[in-house]
């Protein structure tokens, strides 16, 4: 995995990309070095179908593409090989007006595998399938690894064995992972493939919102799922045990869809335990020199998870003061520190920690957001000032050690939800810590809120966990519904407020 990942675009391509492309292209098919498209190519296919040619960028440099054509489901049909499904490389055969989206190339750098970054590549293309209401992806995928087994069984018995994992083959693996399943075999599909022995297998992807009466189709996305992770404190003995358990819970999340995961307040705090000898002001300061190698960790997974995560909150040491700091890392590589604004007082007392100045929506690929860490979501001014920013969702990471601090952490939650007519999403710590002094004891109950109006729950609970139990919640929230609920809703507390009496503002900015 590289280091330092800055940030990941994933955009379409265009003819200034045509020189990294063309380098990343040759050092991705070493054993063909000579068939990398030319400038021609390329300028070729964006004059007759930009919207089909993708590129992934890390920090700037082309790492990766995947280009197509649209082509009749006829062509299809027909034994072909790739100088005919593409018009003797002219790509006469794209017809707009067809039915199917063709894959006549992707890669991925050698030095960026294993960041998924050509899950991303395949899941923009089935996203461009629906947008154009397609009815299915279909290429032909190599078989690289068959060269090793040619001997001994058939093309045919190769891939059956790649499909039951008794062997694994690094393109045909993926694609099947990726819900492409196998139509056929065609022989002497590529010219010069030695490794797949000019074997390739026809792999497709059905639209399943394929609408043979075409009509538009809303591009924007309106359905968010948010993955909360109710965090079980439990002894830790380094911190990539701590990224181990943390890196668990991502792939969970991320595996049903999730756009973000929420982990909670001040989770780290098992590594104190190392420190317990200290007073609990110096064992603090001694964990908070792993907060920026936690946050570039979590960088790392926001990428090859392709998920937002918001990592609940650890303390930083910035100008000899401590702050309870948390950081949104987001799936394009970038991340975002916000901050604790109102200390709890056992937080001055024990820790001598302080306040930050600064508070903000963040814009996501999901839409503009708030986090506010725990006690600060008992301050109603500061979420009413991110939802006239136009924040859609709140996060809120927290810790609470009894009953009470998490009667007071979801009722404002709640409140939060209906006055500001927007979701509140709350993810706590569970479990005790008997070697952590100022942290022994835990109790949390995640859960979305939603507003009170007759599209959404009744009590205003979208879904909550099971108290003081480790466990993912998974939800859906749908921002259509916030929409409607500004405009036409029993009550519209944003729209409603009398301006002309009172305001609340920001101070700073």
């Amino acid at each position: 995995m590289q280091a330092k990942i800055k940030k990941v675009e994933l955009r379409n391509l265009e003819i200034e990309d045509y020189k990294q492309l063309k380098k990343s292209m040759i050092e991705s098919y070493p054993e063909m070095a000579d068939s990398y498209w030319r400038s021609e190519d390329i300028e070729r296919l964006l004059s007759i179908f930009p919207e089909g040619q993708l590129v992934i960028l890390v920090d700037g440099k082309v790492v990766g593409s995947a280009l197509s054509l649209i082509v009749d489901e006829k062509l299809v049909e027909k034994r072909h090989n790739y100088q005919q499904i593409s018009g003797d490389y002219t790509f006469s055969t794209h017809n707009p007006n067809a039915e199917i989206l063709y894959g006549i190339d992707v890669f991925i750098h050698p030095n960026y595998r294993g960041l998924r970054l050509g899950r991303r590549l395949y899941d923009a293309r089935k996203e461009l399938c629906e947008q154009l209401n397609l009815k299915a992806i279909v290429f032909a995928g190599r078989i690289p690894n068959y060269r090793e087994h040619a001997k001994k069984m058939s093309p045919k018995a190769y891939i059956e064995k790649v499909r039951t994992k008794e062997l694994y083959d690094p393109v045909l693996s993926f694609q099947l992972s990726n819900d492409f399943h196998v139509l056929r075999v065609i022989k002497n599909y590529l010219e010069g493939d030695e490794e797949s022995k000019e074997f390739a297998v026809l792999l497709e992807w059905n639209n399943i919102y394929y609408d043979d009466s075409p009509k538009l189709i809303n591009l924007k996305k309106n359905i968010i799922r948010l993955g909360l992770i109710q965090w079980q404190m439990r002894p830790l003995n380094n911190v990539e045990a701590l990224f181990e358990q943390a890196e668990f819970f991502i792939d969970v999340v991320s595996g049903y869809g999730s756009d973000f995961a929420l982990f909670p307040e001040l989770f780290i705090a098992p590594l104190m335990a190392d420190y317990n000898h200290l007073s609990e002001a110096e064992a603090i300061r001694e964990l908070a020199r792993h907060s920026d190698p936690i946050r570039k960790r979590f960088q790392e997974f926001a990428i090859s998870y392709n998920i937002n995560i918001i990592t609940g909150s650890m303390p930083y040491l910035e100008g000899g003061n401590l702050y309870n700091v948390g950081f949104l890392c987001k799936r394009d590589g970038t991340s975002e520190m916000y901050t604790k604004i109102h200390i709890t007082p056992n937080e001055v007392i024990h820790w001598g920690m302080k306040g930050g100045s600064q508070f903000k929506t963040f814009d996501t690929d999901c839409g503009k957001i708030g986090i506010l860490i725990c006690y600060d979501v008992e301050f109603p001014e500061l979420s009413r000032l991110l939802a006239d920013e136009g924040m859609n969702i709140l996060f809120v990471p927290f810790l609470t050690d009894t009953q009470n601090g998490y009667t007071r952490v979801k009722h404002c939650s709640q409140a939060r939800a209906i006055e500001n007519e927007c979701y509140v999403a709350i993810a706590g710590c569970v479990g005790n810590l008997p070697k952590v002094n100022n942290m022994d004891i835990q109790y949390a109950q995640s859960s979305v809120f939603t507003p009170s109006d007759f599209a959404f729950p009744s009590n205003g609970i979208k879904a909550e966990a099971t108290p003081n139990t480790e466990m993912t919640l998974i939800v859906d929230v749908d921002l259509n519904l916030l929409k409607e609920l500004h405009e036409h809703g029993s009550v519209k507390t944003l729209k409603d407020r009398r301006s002309d009496l009172y305001e609340i503002k920001k101070l700073n900015s």
